[in-house]
């Protein structure tokens, strides 16, 4: 599997809030802090799309892991009754 990229303010989702950045032939330069962007370390640093992670990862180049649960594992919720519903039915619990 690939590695995790790390995000860059090159990308098209990349966005400072403060808009401080300048792109110049030598890279990125932010002009609020008076140093090269660095995304890991920025707090005005976000993703239009909602994927930037902690450190300065892409979400975008990270695989989704999903875990099913076993049946057994699985159990229906028990609603207990009061009053007017408790007398209709006559039982306590419902499953």
């Amino acid at each position: 599997m690939a590695q995790a990229k790390t995000c860059s303010p090159t990308c098209e989702s990349f966005k400072c809030v403060k808009a401080a950045v300048i792109f110049r032939k030598d890279g990125t330069w932010c002009i609020w802090t008076d140093e090269t962007c660095d995304v890991a370390d920025c707090t005005y640093a976000i993703c239009v799309k909602r994927r930037l992670l902690p450190k300065g990862t892409c979400g975008e180049s990270i695989k989704r892991k999903t875990v099913e649960k076993p049946p057994e594992e699985i159990t229906c919720p028990t609603v207990k009754l009061k009053g007017r519903a408790f007398r209709k039915l006559g039982e306590k619990e419902i499953f």
